[in-house]
């Protein structure tokens, strides 16, 4: 399961990421979202190691650590949780 990463600065790169988590255990896949309009990262990133055990070392090390002026959040993804779409029985308004 993936580890969600906040409170990143704006500058991290894919790079950086990987090199901090690959302390932990081999790093399968870093995703860090940039925003559609702008393209400048979101601010957080999901990491993939290839086992929980290492993921969980990670989060346990990691979670509140100084990195690049910031205080990491460190934690387990959850799930995204589903947009309301048009349509869904929602009040409508004519």
């Amino acid at each position: 399961m993936p580890i969600y990463v906040g409170n990143l600065s704006h500058k991290v790169t894919q790079g950086d990421l990987t090199e901090v988590f690959a302390e932990y255990g081999t790093v399968k896949r870093v995703d860090l979202p940039t925003d559609r309009e702008t393209g400048r990262q979101r601010g957080f990133a999901f990491i993939e190691l290839e086992t929980e055990v290492d993921e969980d070392k990670a989060i346990s090390e990691l979670d509140g650590a100084q990195w690049m002026g910031r205080q990491m959040k460190v934690d387990r993804a959850r799930p995204r949780e589903p947009k309301p779409s048009f349509g869904d029985g929602g009040a409508r308004r004519f």
